[in-house]
């Protein structure tokens, strides 16, 4: 009988304990909860760097997140017309023939979004 009322009390003294805290100043205006964090009206860096890119010094190769509408766009974005179906390779490079300035080309497109003309 005594075990549990120490069991008790010594719960009943851990909730207290860990109990909601009172605001002793609720009202005080000046007081700031939780980090301070600034905030800017525009973003300060965008996340991914969507800017086309044409290589200059070759495709890169890595694991590619792009799906080939992706890379279709891509290439459409550095200035390249009827783009036809493109394939990965095992380096993860989307390869394609397209046109540019009425000439074909096989284009390429790395995991950085890199179009290059090989």
């Amino acid at each position: 009988m005594i075990r549990s009322i120490a069991i008790v009390a010594a719960a009943a003294a851990v909730l207290t304990a860990c109990g909601p805290k009172t605001d002793t100043n609720a009202s005080d205006a000046s007081r700031t909860e939780g980090p301070v964090v600034s905030t800017s009206e525009a973003p300060r860096n965008e996340a991914v760097d969507t800017t086309p890119t044409t290589g200059e010094s070759g495709p890169t190769p890595g694991a590619s997140s792009y799906t080939e509408a992706q890379a279709k766009s891509a290439i459409e974005s550095a200035g390249y017309a009827e783009i036809g179906s493109l394939t990965q390779n095992a380096n993860g490079i989307w390869q394609g023939s397209a046109m540019k300035d009425g000439k074909a080309v096989t284009v390429s497109v790395d995991y950085k979004g890199a179009v290059t003309a090989l």
